[in-house]
């Protein structure tokens, strides 16, 4: 007796932007409509391999937008063969997104803290609260990497506060100020984790209002929970973990 092997839906790669040398954004035209929420993840795979990728992209954009890190191989597994693809090439996708990580609209006060592609999720949550017209809440975001030419969303975000309507914040800190690729950087140093309690008192939070979103590199977000935790902060979380 044979198993009947399930048949995913596919997307296409319609566009493809190079950001640093292991870091890309890449656009999908699924095959069929795709509902999800911003913050939620799909699954893409190729060759029967599947891992799961927050969406940059908005439930209002016809395109899937993805922010990927490459890790080689051996260790990674999926983004190699992903970092192959050219546009017009075909990529599996589960119909259904997942996830829990989405905006609590029961808070109007947002501290985002990410590292490098942990962006993703509260691009989508910003761009769709500011393409359905919402105002009254207030987002800060940190980012952490280690180079500023990771910073793949800082003029997006950047032209949503000048153009917008929304009060947004955003802080980004580089974790190796000495390396060449940083000569020219002049703003924050250090993790995102390490200056989270310091911004928190700049921005005047207060855990009675403020929820915490932390989205990124596993390490950072212990941080963060071992240092809010104890102040009553309540800190939601989406972990990445590499290919």
């Amino acid at each position: 007796m044979t198993t009947k092997q399930q048949v995913l839906p596919h997307a296409t790669l319609v566009n493809r932007k190079q950001i640093t040398d292991d870091l890309i954004s890449i656009k999908l035209k699924p095959d069929q409509s795709m509902a999800f929420k911003p913050g939620q993840y799909c699954t893409l795979g190729l060759d029967g391999i599947e891992r799961a990728y927050s969406i940059v992209s908005g439930p209002h954009e016809a395109e899937l937008e993805i922010f990927v890190e490459l890790v080689p191989l051996p260790m990674g597994v999926l983004t190699p063969k992903i970092w192959e693809m050219k546009e017009g090439d075909r990529i599996s996708i589960r119909p259904r997104c997942k996830g829990i990580f989405t905006l609590d609209r029961k808070a109007h006060s947002h501290l985002m803290v990410s590292t490098v592609t942990g962006i993703a999720p509260f691009i989508s949550m910003l761009r769709t609260y500011i393409h359905e017209g919402n105002t009254g809440d207030c987002f800060f975001l940190i980012q952490g990497a280690s180079y500023a030419d990771e910073f793949a969303y800082d003029e997006e975000i950047n032209q949503m506060i000048l153009d917008s309507d929304v009060n947004i914040t955003y802080v980004t800190t580089v974790s190796r100020p000495g390396d060449q690729r940083n000569t020219e950087w002049i703003g924050e140093v250090g993790r995102a984790n390490t200056i989270v309690e310091k911004y928190i008192e700049q921005f005047g939070l207060s855990s009675d209002t403020c929820l915490v979103y932390t989205c990124g590199h596993p390490g950072m977000i212990e941080d963060v929970k071992q240092k809010l935790g104890p102040r009553g902060f309540k800190v939601k979380e989406e972990r990445y973990w590499k290919d």
